[in-house]
């Protein structure tokens, strides 16, 4: 480290809070007494857990207090996040990516430097010790040796109240995993639903692959893209919007029970179930069909809620949920004739569905006539599945890649949708396999796109392409694993299991909500 007394050292503190002054002052003193200000790794034995899973309290939660082992050491290292100075000792807390225990500090019993006078609250640090209980039953680490590893150059927020501001806990995640209860616990358990996935899917022979984020056409959803340029190819390209066309390519190649976890990106609206950046599972199987894959489905959702709860019933935003299978089912036509006031009529004829909500829903005006199917399916039937629950054969007219159902009419398709507590969770198809048929369903997206709807499926000649040289029946499904995140960590918005959602540049002006649609 620079000597401040050098013109250097005393520059680098102009213009520096005060606290961050005393720090690099503190920092200074523990350079002095011979530590490295940045050294490169230190030897630690244990985590913080390790400690505490080795001496559990009774069965009403109690350990002897005044008891000692200090035949048992330890070498811990993590970061200060409670400081309390007690004249020549102190108490802190040290917490690992684990768990959190509590340290002893005295100048009796450390070896080297004294470091009650020199450890900042925020600072990492290594340690060495053996265990005892304080007087009030409290398993601490009594520090015989200890290393500066990290010097905090700024205060951390109050241990007590964490950070209120729930953008600057967005913003600021690295401090929101310091000081929030229980953030670090909704990301790990994130990763397990994500590990439990892979296990399920590749113990049943799927294969894990990568499809291209950058694309010519995005397609397989009804989205807008995201578009960027390629510098040496001289080209446009997209963002992609789904995983869904490239996995069935694969699907044409040969393999027959692909997947993929990935990010895909729509330039769309921010709200509480909604981030333009997000994560997907999209698998498809050949030789099944939608039914197959709903079965799928329930063993994996039911399947994860035991992963994360121990439980098919868990507590989400003050209502228990319950993932014990087999789910409800829902017609999709059926929801909207039952639950929509004075719709009389089939509501797969378009004209008078256009009629009925121009008359009934003025704000709707704008809106294309087969999106009113949506919007009404959204404002009457979705808040009502609380449970998962599969919306059975969806209109043809929004499902421009799923099969015509076999026994209904062709204005219906085999495809379905999961909700849950008024959100989609998952979507899945019968593939449509028949090249002139899915021809014919993207000149009629492409005609609405040149009409001016910029969320309408493109025209992708090189996946038709494909599919002439023929795909095999396939059954296909997509789970939004953000929502899913959402319901299996209590979170009620999609901010809060990613780890780093989109948000508007700082200085940038306006309001965040401005944003949102």
């Amino acid at each position: 480290m620079t000597d401040v007394s050098t013109p250097s050292g005393a520059a680098r503190r102009e213009g520096l809070h005060e606290q961050t002054v005393a720090r690099l002052n503190n920092l200074d003193a523990q350079v002095a007494a011979g530590f490295e200000a940045h050294p490169y790794s230190y030897p630690r034995t244990h985590h913080a857990r390790d400690v505490l899973a080795a001496h559990p309290a009774d069965s009403e939660g109690r350990l002897e207090p005044g008891h000692e082992w200090p035949d048992e050491v330890y070498a811990l290292a993590g970061r200060v996040t409670l400081l309390r100075h007690m004249g020549k000792a102190a108490f802190a807390d040290l917490r690992d990516e684990f768990g959190t225990l509590q340290l002893f500090f005295s100048r009796q019993d450390t070896e080297n430097f004294d470091p009650t006078k020199k450890i900042d609250l925020g600072d990492i640090v290594g340690v060495t010790g053996h265990p005892f209980v304080t007087k009030t039953g409290q398993l601490t680490l009594k520090v015989t040796s200890w290393q500066p590893l990290v010097k905090s150059l700024h205060p951390l927020p109050s241990k007590f109240h964490g950070l209120q501001d729930e953008e600057l806990r967005a913003r600021r995640r690295y401090l929101d995993l310091m000081v929030t209860e229980g953030a670090r616990e909704k990301f790990q358990a994130r990763s397990r639903m994500i590990r439990y996935i892979r296990q399920v899917l590749d113990g049943r022979g799927f294969m894990e692959v990568e499809g291209p984020t950058l694309q010519v056409t995005a397609g397989g959803a009804e989205a807008r893209p995201f578009m960027t340029h390629h510098n040496a190819l001289s080209h446009d390209f997209k963002l992609r919007i789904s995983l869904e066309l490239y996995l069935k390519r694969l699907l044409v190649g040969g393999f027959e029970k692909v997947y993929e976890i990935g990010r895909v990106y729509r330039n769309e609206g921010i709200d509480r179930t909604h981030n333009p950046e997000f994560t997907m599972l999209e698998l498809y199987w050949a030789y099944v069909d939608y039914a197959d894959i709903a079965k799928l489905v329930e063993d994996l959702l039911s399947g994860m809620a035991l992963e994360v709860h121990g439980s098919y019933t868990f507590e989400y935003q003050g209502k228990t949920l319950d993932f014990t299978p087999p789910f409800a089912r829902v017609d999709y036509v059926g929801g909207l004739r039952e639950h929509v006031p004075e719709l009389d009529f089939d509501p797969l004829d378009l004209d008078r569905l256009r009629a009925f909500c121009d008359a009934r829903y003025p704000q709707w005006k704008g809106v294309p006539a087969y999106k009113l199917l949506d919007k009404l399916f959204g404002e009457y039937v979705e808040p009502l599945l609380t449970n998962p629950t599969f919306v059975m054969d969806h209109p043809a007219v929004i499902s421009p890649l799923a099969k015509t159902h076999r026994s209904r009419t062709d204005a219906v398709t085999e495809r379905f949708e999961v909700f849950c507590s008024g959100f989609e969770l998952a979507n899945a198809f019968s593939e449509l396999n028949d090249a002139f048929d899915q021809r014919e369903r993207f000149e009629a997206q492409s005609a609405r796109q040149a009409a001016g709807d910029d969320e309408a499926h493109p025209q992708d000649e090189d996946f038709l392409l494909a599919l002439e040289y023929g795909m095999p029946p396939a059954g296909g499904l997509g789970i939004g694993i953000d929502r899913l995140a959402m319901l299996l960590t209590d979170s009620d918005s999609i901010r809060d299991v990613l780890l780093f959602p989109l948000l508007r540049p700082e200085g940038h002006g306006g309001d965040e909500d401005a944003a949102t649609t």
